[in-house]
């Protein structure tokens, strides 16, 4: 199996480096080193690098990080995070592996082939949505997840961007950015009762840069694919 690291370009390597220099060095800022949020923060930046390139191997990362980070979240009583990643995501990452290795842009080349966003993917995104969402909030309010609006919030932007992810849609990653934003909320409120939770904060401000880059990388490589196949019909 090629090395995935030998793809990464110099830009790349840089954001790879800056995000691990962050979510690491942020651990010894806190009171105590949680080794498991630090390790799970690790495999999250990574898997993030090489899903904005497309490549399969970010999606393998992306399982061991969902299970790694649902076990954290528990430990906080974010029920919804536990759920969501060991019900949703860490499923979903598993299907998109299957997915994005039966639909390479070409024959030998690690890169997924992407899909239009239409107005009905549009649709199916927003009722699927609407319906895990509205079916969740019952079960995290019973369940008495701790902030429970911003949990709620989670699923709806989680759930989005993992059936856009699963579908290859360039937009997927926009959702996420929006779920960054929400869990970089969710965490700092835990932070409050323990500074070591700041590792988290770190590792969703950095995930919200790299789904940005992901979101830019994926449009640019749309196009680059749309013309391709224009050019061989």
């Amino acid at each position: 199996m090629r090395n995935p690291f030998r793809d990464l370009q110099l830009k790349e390597w840089i954001l790879y480096s800056i995000s691990l220099i962050v979510v690491v060095g942020t651990n010894f800022f806190a009171a105590k080193i949680d080794v498991l949020n630090m390790v799970a923060t690790i495999f999250g930046v990574t898997a993030l690098i090489f899903i904005a390139k497309g490549n399969v191997f970010g999606q393998v990362l992306a399982v061991i990080f969902g299970a790694l980070y649902a076990v954290s979240a528990l430990d906080n009583r974010y029920y919804s995070e536990t759920i969501t990643y060991l019900g949703m995501s860490v499923p979903v990452a598993i299907a998109s592996i299957v997915s994005w290795v039966k639909n390479p842009y070409k024959k030998g080349v690690n890169v997924v082939k992407i899909r239009k966003f239409t107005t009905k993917e549009g649709l199916f995104t927003l009722l699927f949505s609407a319906i895990v969402t509205t079916v969740f909030f019952f079960v995290l309010k019973a369940l008495g997840t701790n902030n429970l609006i911003v949990s709620t919030i989670s699923i709806a932007t989680s759930f989005s961007a993992s059936y856009l992810m699963f579908r290859r849609i360039s937009y997927y990653a926009v959702a996420y950015a929006l779920n960054d934003i929400v869990l970089i909320v969710l965490w700092i409120l835990a932070s409050i009762k323990n500074l070591s939770d700041l590792t988290m904060v770190a590792c969703f401000a950095m995930f919200l840069i790299n789904d940005l880059y992901a979101f830019i990388s994926w449009k640019i490589r749309e196009v680059e694919q749309s013309k391709h196949r224009i050019k061989n019909d």
